[in-house]
């Protein structure tokens, strides 16, 4: 079956929120198969207009992230990281150099862990980065960084590093997956290497918007799952199903429909600022927590309605799948799920938990 016509992903009921969404589905559509650079290059584009969440146009940012996921996860991988990126150093008030592509990286895996010390001589009073920086997708080809750094033995700062630094190696690791191919995720070696701080120690992870890049993230999955999705709804159009094809229809339309909701209110929460510190933490952990489980009931529902023929004969549907399998495991279900459990816990204790249901 041929690709699904270049159409952008609504979160609103009715019109885009942008008549801009159009274009954007079409210009991913286009970058299927291109070279990475390119649609890293695009992201930078898309991030002088893209609104930051929280700004009162969130619901227009995830629809631009949900509808280049739909057309291909792969883009959507490396424009999300730019857009998120240039999120936060607007949180802070700080400028994007011009010309500049981003990368945020916050992994942490064993040691050397990446230290940072001030920078006694250091010309503009910054920080001195060294160590090793694990998961850090892209960084041979974006040209700046976010990256968390050890300043105390148990608090990371954020930094902004310019990547093509002397004394920044990008380490020669193994990358073999079967989903994402392109986005190259290896570890940064780092020695001696001139940095800016972005916010004091902790503020990464204590910002409301470190949720809310979060629940950005889910938004991109809920494309990749439409994206899926539209092949099982395309084979609908061609060939009337039977009983059982209806019934996987069915179910992955109500999986898509409730992480569209729950997307939807998220966005507009988030833009009227009702939500900070403990209780924005708990909204993304379930926003996500529900799009991850719809995402994979559509892999599940669409796999068992259509067979083994798509994914062995169709090379663009095969890498929708792999993609999304791939990208779902930024999710740690089972403990994610028992991160907001706690959260709720500890909303009902402190006092301030209002729970809808």
């Amino acid at each position: 079956m041929a690709d699904p016509v270049a159409a952008p992903v609504l979160l609103s009921s009715g019109r885009p929120a942008s008549d801009r969404l159009p274009g954007v589905a079409a210009a991913a559509h286009d970058l299927i198969g291109a070279d990475v650079r390119a649609a890293v290059a695009w992201g930078a584009e898309l991030g002088a207009w893209v609104p930051d969440p929280g700004s009162g146009r969130t619901l227009l940012r995830w629809e631009v992230l949900a509808s280049v996921a739909a057309q291909d996860l792969t883009v959507a991988r490396a424009v999300e990281p730019h857009l998120d990126a240039i999120a936060i150093l607007h949180e802070h008030g700080d400028p994007t150099p011009t010309g500049s592509t981003w990368g945020v990286y916050a992994a942490e895996g064993p040691p050397p862990r990446l230290e940072a010390v001030g920078a006694t001589h250091s010309t503009d009073g910054g920080w001195v980065l060294s160590g090793r920086k694990p998961w850090c997708s892209l960084a041979g080809v974006v040209s700046h960084a976010l990256v968390t750094a050890w300043v105390e033995p148990t608090r990371r700062g954020l930094f902004a590093v310019d990547l093509r630094a002397p004394g920044i190696v990008v380490e020669d690791g193994v990358w073999a997956p079967r989903g994402l191919t392109a986005i190259t995720s290896t570890a940064l070696l780092v020695d001696d290497v001139p940095a800016r701080a972005v916010g004091g120690p902790g503020w990464y992870l204590e910002r409301p918007g470190f949720a809310w890049g979060g629940i950005g993230v889910a938004a991109v999955w809920y494309g990749g799952a439409v994206g899926v999705a539209r092949r099982l709804l395309g084979a609908a159009q061609r060939r009337e199903p039977d009983q059982v094809g209806l019934m996987h229809l069915g179910v992955v339309d109500t999986a898509l429909t409730s992480a569209r909701a729950v997307l939807r209110e998220a966005a507009a929460v988030v833009g009227a600022g009702d939500v900070t510190g403990a209780a924005a933490a708990l909204l993304a952990g379930r926003v996500r927590n529900v799009v991850a489980a719809a995402a994979e009931t559509v892999l599940t529902e669409v796999g068992h309605a259509l067979g083994p023929a798509p994914l062995s004969q169709e090379s663009d549907h095969a890498a929708r799948v792999a993609d999304l399998t791939l990208y779902l495991r930024q999710h740690h279900a089972t403990r994610d799920a028992a991160a907001s459990g706690r959260l709720v816990v500890q909303a009902l204790g402190d006092g301030t938990g209002v729970l809808p249901w």
